[in-house]
């Protein structure tokens, strides 16, 4: 059984049971004197105790002074004792909110001089630090989009929460016309929360397809305005104006669209296919030397999946060591590869920023 409610300092319409049972009784006899309530020994209440719980009952409204006798006390229906009490909280509720409204118009007319201000910095790179400035970054871009929006979002299946928060968004983009391209990891055809957002958003205009290992995270929007992931640990962001980076930034994502296979479920695309390529990239990071946790972020893939993926493809090649795995597949010409792994850093959590605020 779940404990009884305890007041607190600030909740003063708290009614306690003591003082429901006193309220209770009352009611019973509908009108009724203190003296009276004193000789009923089914309340059992001490008569300091019994003061109280009358003037608290007062204070809410809830027993009332009969109007010929003051000395009967009347209860009073509890609706109108909570209507009474509410109406100055709902008053104080409607001057925040306009409060609010005169915080948006009058910061709303500073914010058109700060974009003709920053219109002439092109050389504007921003580090935003905390999450919900990012997620705040990251709507403002959204709603101010025209034309455009990329975005390379590795990690395999998204969770279902931040896929419902993004469907309200990425619907209002696609309502103005914005054409909308993203990339995800193959992992991501196995998830039915992701084929169900991408069934429903594709149905929109919009477009998706996949890679075996993305490039990172990245979003961009008019081809102007890029977010790319803070240093590692960070939950922030890195917000890029410079033409330049900008642009290098799209031609990456254009180079990945390009390879990349359109967004279908792993069983319409074929799975033994999806699968092959999944394990090909997994044996050339084995050979380059990563672990299953890095190789798992890599590809989106639980660390548990990552591990059976990798039990099975030492099983097939018959070796006994991730060692012996490299060797063996170097020799049956499984790494040949155009893209070199070596090379490349490892991506770890200092996505996650981008990763949560976007959606």
């Amino acid at each position: 059984m779940n404990p009884p409610l305890q007041p607190t300092a600030c909740d003063s319409s708290y009614v306690s049971d003591a003082e429901a049972e006193l309220y209770s009784c009352i009611l019973r006899f509908q009108q009724v004197t203190r003296e009276f309530l004193g000789t009923l020994s089914e309340l059992e209440m001490p008569e300091e105790e019994l003061d109280a719980g009358l003037r608290r009952l007062t204070e809410l409204g809830l027993l009332r002074s009969h109007s010929t006798d003051p000395a009967l006390l009347v209860p009073v229906d509890p609706d109108l004792a909570a209507a009474a009490l509410a109406a100055p909280i709902q008053e104080s509720l409607q001057e925040r909110r306009r409060q609010l409204d005169r915080i948006s118009v009058e910061f709303g007319r500073l914010r058109a001089h700060f974009l003709e201000g920053r219109r002439f910095d092109t050389g504007s790179i921003e580090v935003i630090g905390h999450l919900d400035e990012v997620r705040a970054a990251l709507n403002r871009a959204s709603n101010e989009c025209q034309e455009e929006v990329l975005s390379s979002q590795p990690g395999g299946g998204r969770a279902p929460e931040v896929l419902e928060e993004a469907i309200s968004r990425d619907t209002a983009l696609l309502a103005r016309g914005v054409r909308m391209r993203t990339l995800y990891n193959h992992t991501a055809r196995f998830n039915a929360p992701s084929q169900a957002y991408v069934a429903v958003m594709s149905g929109l205009g919009a477009e998706y397809r996949t890679v075996h290992d993305p490039f990172g995270r990245l979003i961009v929007f008019d081809r102007d305005l890029a977010f790319v992931p803070d240093r590692e640990g960070s939950l922030g962001a890195v917000m890029v104006r410079e033409p330049s980076l900008v642009r290098y930034l799209c031609s990456v994502f254009e180079n990945a669209w390009a390879h990349a296979r359109p967004f279908s479920d792993a069983a319409a695309d074929g799975l033994e296919s999806v699968a092959k390529e999944l394990d090909g990239t997994i044996l050339r990071l084995l050979a380059a030397g990563y672990k299953d946790e890095a190789i798992g972020r890599r590809l989106g893939m639980s660390l548990r999946t990552t591990r059976k993926h990798v039990a099975d493809i030492m099983d097939t090649l018959g070796a006994v060591s991730r060692f012996q795995a490299g060797v063996l597949a170097a020799r049956a010409g499984l790494l040949d590869h155009d893209e070199s792994e070596d090379g490349r850093d490892d991506r770890s959590e200092r996505e996650a920023g981008v990763r949560e605020a976007a959606g």
